[in-house]
C-alpha cells in the first residue's frame, strides 16, 4: 500500500514537472513574442489567457492524487492548491530569471528548459503529507538557493575576473610596471591597443602637486632619437646606451623632463614636470613585469581600465 502510494506521489510530481516544463516556455516564448511586436501592453491578453490555463492543467495534474494529497481531494480545492503552486513556483522561476541575470551558469537552452518545471515540483511536493517527501523537497530548495544565492555568483564572479584578467594580458610584453617614486602611488593605469599607461600622483592628492606618466609601446623607430629641427626651449640628447632625454623648459618657470629607452622588445617613455632626471631614471631601473598580485590590486581598486 505504501509502496503504491510512493509510486502515485512520484507520477503526480512528475506530471507537475512535465506539464509545467512544456507549458511555462512555451508562455513566455509568446510573451516575449508579443512584447517584441506590440510593446509591453500587448501582453496583457496572452498573460490574462496564460495564466488560468496554467492553473487548470495545473489542476488536471493534480487528479490523479486526490486521494493522497488532501488538497486535491475535490474540484475547489485543487483549483486553490493549483493557485499556490502556480504562485510558489513562479516565485521560483523569477528567482531563476534572477540568477541568470547574474550570470549564473544554469546550463544549456535544453537544460534551462527542463528546470522550469522543477520550481512548480518543487512546491507540489510540499503539500504531499510525507515526511520523507517534504524533507526531500527542503534539501532540493535547500541545495538551489545555495546554489543560485552564493556559489553561483561567486563561480560567474571568478569568471568575470578571469576573463578580464585576459583582456588585460592580451599583450604581457607591455605590462610594464616600475616603482613608485616617493611620495607618490599608481593612480592610474590604462591598457590600450598597442599601449600601456600609468599615472604616478601624489599620495596626498589635493594637498601635494607631483605627477609621472610612464608609457610603455612598441618601439616606434629602430633606436630613439631626438627631432633634427629642435624645437624651441626643448633640449635633446641620446647617450651611447640609446637613452634619449628631452628637457623642456616653460616661458614662465619649470620644465618637463622626459627619457625613453628600449626595455627588451618595448619601447619605455617616462616623463614629469616635478621628478627630475635621476628620479626619472631610477623609475626605469626598476622596471618589472606587472605581476598577477599587482594586477589584481588595480583591479580591486579600479585603477586600471582599457583605453
Amino acid at each position: 500500500m505504501a509502496s503504491g502510494r510512493g509510486a502515485l506521489t512520484a507520477l503526480h510530481l512528475f506530471l507537475v514537472w512535465a506539464t509545467m516544463a512544456a507549458v511555462v516556455p512555451a508562455l513566455g516564448f509568446g510573451l516575449v513574442v508579443t512584447a517584441w511586436g506590440g510593446g509591453a501592453g500587448a501582453t496583457v491578453p496572452i498573460f490574462a489567457l496564460g495564466v488560468p490555463l496554467m492553473v487548470g492543467v495545473l489542476a488536471t495534474a493534480g487528479v490523479p492524487v486526490r486521494t493522497v494529497v488532501p488538497l486535491c481531494g475535490s474540484v475547489p480545492q485543487r483549483l486553490g492548491w493549483a493557485v499556490l503552486v502556480f504562485v510558489l513556483g513562479t516565485l521560483g522561476i523569477l528567482a531563476g530569471l534572477a540568477a541568470y541575470g547574474e550570470n549564473v551558469v544554469l546550463g544549456s537552452a535544453s537544460t534551462r528548459i527542463l528546470l522550469t518545471g522543477v520550481p512548480y515540483a518543487v512546491a507540489a511536493a510540499f503539500f504531499v503529507p510525507s515526511r520523507w517527501v517534504r524533507l526531500g523537497t527542503l534539501a532540493v530548495l535547500a541545495a538551489g538557493v545555495a546554489y543560485g544565492g552564493f556559489i553561483g555568483p561567486a563561480q560567474a564572479h571568478q569568471r568575470q575576473d578571469e576573463a578580464e584578467v585576459a583582456r588585460y594580458r592580451e599583450h604581457p610584453e607591455l605590462l610594464y610596471l616600475g616603482a613608485a617614486p616617493p611620495g607618490m602611488q599608481v593612480s592610474h593605469a590604462e591598457v590600450g591597443r598597442a599601449s600601456f599607461g600609468v599615472d604616478y600622483r601624489s599620495v596626498r592628492e589635493g594637498y601635494e602637486l607631483g605627477y609621472v606618466g610612464l608609457t610603455v609601446r612598441p618601439p616606434l623607430t629602430p633606436a630613439p632619437r631626438c627631432a633634427e629641427l629642435a624645437e624651441k626651449g626643448v633640449a635633446c640628447t641620446v647617450d651611447a646606451h640609446g637613452e634619449m632625454l628631452m628637457v623642456r623648459d616653460f616661458p614662465g618657470g619649470g620644465r618637463a623632463v622626459t627619457l625613453i629607452r628600449r626595455h627588451r622588445n618595448a619601447e619605455v617613455e617616462v616623463t614629469s614636470q616635478t621628478l627630475d632626471e635621476a628620479g626619472l631614471r631610477h623609475l626605469l631601473n626598476t622596471l618589472h613585469p606587472l605581476s598577477d598580485t599587482e594586477l589584481e590590486k588595480l583591479m580591486r581598486e579600479k585603477k586600471i581600465d582599457h583605453s
